[in-house]
């Protein structure tokens, strides 16, 4: 071997010209942990039905439990954590159900067939980690349509190749069996009425369009190759809010399970009402807009809100439950009215005064107009629960709702990138202490300009394998332990 400077080791196969360096081994290695840690995020050795009911990521397990093709047939839906989906379930058929609330994994209960058992989980009658099954299944759990791979109001097939647009997660204020949609995926065009055959009528348009052709000038030409539909030419569907403009949604269901939310619509925190016929309100049809003010406060909790008479109305259109439009009152008949109102209160019994004072006072509900009588989703914005009326009255339908309260806080399992971390400094430990035992060997041989026999190779190898014990001292020290280690491993999935 000559004296070349620096020298790289080299892994070579002896039937293959091709060759690679350590430091393109380490690198090729990396690429394959971040291609995994990128499609498999978190760990995945622990199931989370012994923590009970969590907002979680689920999967159903078309495999463990086929839709039925018969309505008639009894189905039972089940879904599991995503730990289980991996460990599990990793070679079945899944659907992504995303995060629900309020879930108990079903991986090894009653509900999913014995021959898929839960491996992550302890067994009570053995105290052995798996398999577990036909265990009791929680009875709090809640179930849609989603469990059979149908999604919105449509109740179409999601095929994940096929679907190009965005589709909306409903908060959910009532499951399948209450009337609502069970926190759904929505497409755009079935939250308007509109019925998934406007996006198919869409896209056929739009594939009918030639193609734009760019010549090497930078003009461009056409041609009559159909364009195909991308991500970004997908457009929300007339009358549907941009997707900036609100937080989350409730869907038309939910809302008619829950009619009493309708009058927050257009209200502080809510978008215009969106109805269900395709036909938009204008603000003619609205039946009060509020103009922000300087001026505007609202008090805290059960305070309630301030009133209308104490808010400015600025270009008002004010309806009555029929209909009919009137103009806004000018500021002298808002101040008969109350004098009206304090004429009504004298002559009213003390003992129905004080109810009145009692139902009424710091109510901001009371003070929104009435609800429309369409069926209507409502969009909220990012602080709609600032601005909900948590009076004692209105407090009693919003404890029902916790999400309406405060924001929901999804369980994450523990990230895998701190065990890739250490995998990898552990590697480059070991390279480098390699690296500085075949350089010290090396170095003679570059000095004196003598060449390297393979005799010489062999004898110093040979002699490097009985020095395992710096080997491992190098691992431990790249992994930060000061044991054994840790003989657990991963699962492949």
């Amino acid at each position: 071997m000559d004296n070349q400077g620096s020298i790289e080791p080299r892994f070579a196969r002896a039937d293959s010209h091709d060759s690679q360096t350590a430091s393109d081994f380490i690198d090729s290695q990396l690429k394959l942990e971040a291609d995994a840690r990128e499609a498999l995020p978190y760990a995945f050795d622990h199931c989370t039905q012994p923590l009970g009911p969590l907002r979680q990521n689920l999967f159903s397990c078309l495999t463990c439990t086929p839709p039925s093709s018969s309505p008639s047939t009894t189905y039972t839906p089940a879904a599991v954590c995503y730990s289980c989906s991996i460990a599990c379930h990793g070679e079945h058929e899944l659907v992504e159900l995303f995060n629900r609330r309020n879930f108990t994994c079903d991986c090894g209960t009653t509900r999913l067939p014995a021959t898929s058992p839960c491996t992550l989980r302890i067994d009570p009658s053995t105290g052995v980690k798996g398999p577990v099954h036909s265990q009791p299944a929680a009875e709090g759990n809640t179930y849609n349509q989603n469990c059979r791979n149908r999604f919105c109001g449509c109740g179409e097939l999601y095929d994940a190749h096929a679907e190009k647009g965005t589709m909306f997660q409903c908060l959910g204020l009532a499951g399948e069996n209450e009337g609502g949609c069970g926190e759904d995926w929505w497409h755009p065009e079935c939250v308007l009425g509109l019925g998934r055959e406007w996006s198919r009528s869409k896209k056929a348009r739009h594939a009918a369009e030639p193609t734009p052709d760019h010549d090497g000038n930078g003009s461009e030409e056409t041609t009559n190759q159909p364009r195909e539909l991308e991500h970004d030419d997908e457009e929300l569907p007339p009358g549907f809010p941009a997707e900036d403009d609100f937080e989350t949604f409730i869907c038309y269901k939910c809302v008619d399970a829950n009619p009493w939310i309708k009058r927050y619509a257009s209200s502080t925190g809510f978008l215009p009402p969106v109805l269900h016929t395709g036909v938009q309100p204008t603000n003619e049809h609205t039946s009060i807009i509020r103009a922000e003010s300087p001026n505007h406060k609202e008090p805290d909790g059960a305070l309630g809100r301030e009133t209308v008479a104490d808010k400015p109305v600025q270009n008002s259109v004010i309806s009555d439950p029929e209909g009919n439009q009137n103009s806004p009152p000018s500021s002298t008949s808002l101040k008969r009215r109350a004098d009206d109102d304090d004429t009504e209160e004298q002559d009213m019994p003390n003992q129905a005064k004080k109810i009145k004072l009692e139902t009424n006072k710091n109510c901001y509900y009371e003070t929104l107009p009435e609800a429309r009588p369409e069926s209507l989703s409502i969009f909220l914005k990012e602080d709609f629960r600032d601005h909900l009326c948590r009076c004692a009255n209105c407090y009693i339908k919003l404890r029902k709702h916790p999400q309406l309260l405060e924001e929901e806080e999804s369980y994450e399992p523990p990230s895998r990138r701190s065990r890739f971390e250490q995998r990898r400094s552990k590697g480059v430990m070991v390279y480098n202490h390699l690296k500085d035992k075949v350089k010290s060997f090396l170095q003679p041989f570059a000095e004196s300009g003598q060449a390297v026999g393979a005799e010489d190779i062999k004898a110093y190898f040979e002699k490097l394998r009985g020095d395992e014990q710096a080997i491992k001292t190098a691992a431990v020290a790249g992994s930060g332990e000061s044991g054994d280690g840790d003989n657990r491993r991963e699962q492949s999935g």
